[in-house]
């Protein structure tokens, strides 16, 4: 579905190759990539090798793989010969001597070099950051969300298709430590400098793989959750740091328990738990999460009076649940990660603080809604929607579902069992819609469409009228209705459902009109009075 005012952007062939799963793209299905590389740090250079296992989905004599064009491919074997491949933008075609059957496994591995893009603002705009610490050492990491992992290795660039698994090989100076995915299971010194081998046990998006060199102390912790189980805590931060990060991270194994009761296990337990200090704000690299929020309350020290938590950590960590473990198919449906993600902060807020403060902290969130185009972007052109709605409004989004539904015995499993019964796989945003149908055993979808496909939130229409008040909303979704929540003084709070064609009569007397009250802190709509 094509959402409102998208047709005002302009795409090109590039975006074509990068975000549509193409006939070439959907023929194979990656099931492990090692990924082999080593850093120069001082000339700001990359080269090795990434071995791409697949399996074939159907017959095929040539696959696609994306590279971005700025970094040299020298050679792509496969079968120990080397492979004959074309370039076009960040793409590149492989060609077989012969047919690949359906069903086989193989190995095609591209040999590469050069110097990836730089980041100017990361995490927001993409790539690598080179840096140094304190002490003048090299300090790099890298983020490529939006970007594409394809800026830095060569891999099956599309949401849709995660590995089985991962093995990433690091060699980086003497006296530097490389950080990546997973759980470290060698490390070795050579003349070449410190290479190690890192192993990820799980699926994971091409995005979420990572790089962080410095000169890091580590140190580890426990979580142990309800069932006993022990989950490996690891912290990777700058040596000046450690203290304020043995204090600072003490807030994790409380958020755990937080979102574990919210969301389920924690998705990674084999590969643990990291954070990792970044020279950027923050990423949610799987279970080797960027932290870089320099030790502060909130969001670099901004935050909601009597609420003064790690915003990164807590936000982080919720992607390794939404978008890490639950992930889309296609970058149009960011909100799935995003939505979510925002969302889990205010679970943490309830959990924490009471549900009292969560409403508090919802209204902070509120305050980032733009309502300037739709959440959702154009699919197959790895086109994002709203970049800044994607978080908030949808996050009231799914608050004002809450609302709607009215019953958290039905509320709070239909959410935990999205994380969990879609663990580990790729989905549509149309998936989770028909999934919260299914469970809510009612048509929200109206409700989904208004918030994620329009660009303006239901509009409530208002008039006072003889002996009450009406009432309709005015939303472009066909369809559309939802309950309103109203309240007069301190009388209890009450319901009615209203559509998008008619306005609904409620009696109520002149002095309660005078107080009452449309309780826009439960859902997301704005008030207008159309007397």
């Amino acid at each position: 579905m094509l959402s409102t005012g998208a047709l005002a952007q302009s795409f090109t062939l590039a975006d074509t190759l990068r975000g549509t799963l193409s006939p070439i793209r959907a023929s194979f299905d990656v099931t492990y990539y090692d990924l082999i590389l080593n850093v120069d740090v001082e000339n700001r250079t990359i080269g090795g090798v990434n071995h791409v296992h697949f399996r074939t989905v159907s017959d095929l004599d040539s696959l696609q793989l994306d590279l971005f064009d700025n970094l040299v491919i020298d050679s792509v074997v496969g079968n120990g010969a080397k492979l004959r491949f074309s370039r076009l933008f960040n793409a590149f075609f492989v060609s077989f001597p012969t047919k690949v059957s359906a069903g086989e496994n193989a190995i095609v591995s591209v040999y590469y070099h050069g110097k990836p893009i730089e980041a100017k603002n990361a995490p927001w705009d993409g790539g690598f950051v080179w840096k140094k610490d304190s002490n003048g050492k090299p300090w790099v990491g890298i983020a490529c969300e939006g970007l594409g992992a394809s800026s830095w290795w060569p891999c099956k660039d599309h949401l849709s298709d995660e590995p089985d698994s991962m093995k990433i090989t690091c060699t980086v100076p003497t006296g530097l430590m490389c950080v990546a995915n997973g759980d470290p299971v060698s490390q070795k010194l050579s003349g070449r400098g410190m290479t190690t081998v890192w192993k990820v046990t799980y699926p994971i998006n091409s995005y979420n793989v990572t790089l962080n060199i410095a000169d890091y102390a580590h140190f580890s912790d426990a979580y142990v959750n309800t069932s006993g189980d022990s989950l490996r805590l690891d912290y990777y931060v700058l040596r000046a740091n450690l203290d304020k990060a043995r204090k600072q991270f003490q807030q994790v194994p409380g958020m755990m328990r937080c979102f574990e009761d919210a969301f389920g296990p924690y998705p990674f337990y084999r590969d643990g738990y990291a954070l990792v200090e970044t020279p950027y704000l923050g990423m949610e690299h799987q279970s080797a999460i960027a932290y870089g929020n320099g030790y502060m309350p909130g969001y670099r020290g901004r935050h909601p009076e009597g609420m003064d938590f790690d915003y990164i950590i807590i936000h982080e960590t919720g992607h390794e649940w939404w978008g890490n473990s639950v992930s889309m198919k296609d970058a149009a449906d960011m909100w799935i990660h995003e939505s979510f993600c925002t969302y889990s902060e205010a679970v943490f807020v309830e959990c924490t603080y009471g549900y009292e403060q969560m409403l508090k902290y919802l209204r902070y969130q509120r305050n980032f809604i733009n309502n300037r185009s739709p959440i959702v972007g154009i699919y197959g052109l790895n086109n994002e929607g709203n970049g800044n709605d994607m978080y908030y409004k949808g996050s009231w989004m799914i608050h004002t579902l809450r609302t709607v539904l009215n019953d958290d015995i039905l509320f709070r499993p239909i959410i935990k069992g999205i994380a969990q019964d879609f663990a580990y796989q790729t989905v549509d945003g149309e998936d989770i819609i028909l999934y919260f149908n299914e469970k809510a055993g009612r048509n929200l979808t109206p409700i989904f469409h208004q918030y994620l496909h329009q660009k303006d939130v239901p509009v409530l229409e208002y008039r006072t009228a003889k002996n009450g008040f009406e009432v309709k909303w005015a939303a472009a979704t066909e369809g559309f209705a939802m309950p309103l929540v109203y309240q007069s003084g301190t009388d209890a709070v009450k319901r009615i459902e209203l559509n998008n064609t008619d306005f609904t009569f409620v009696p109520m007397g002149k002095k309660a009109l005078k107080q009452l009250r449309f309780r826009d802190d439960l859902m997301l709509f704005i008030k207008k009075d159309v007397q």
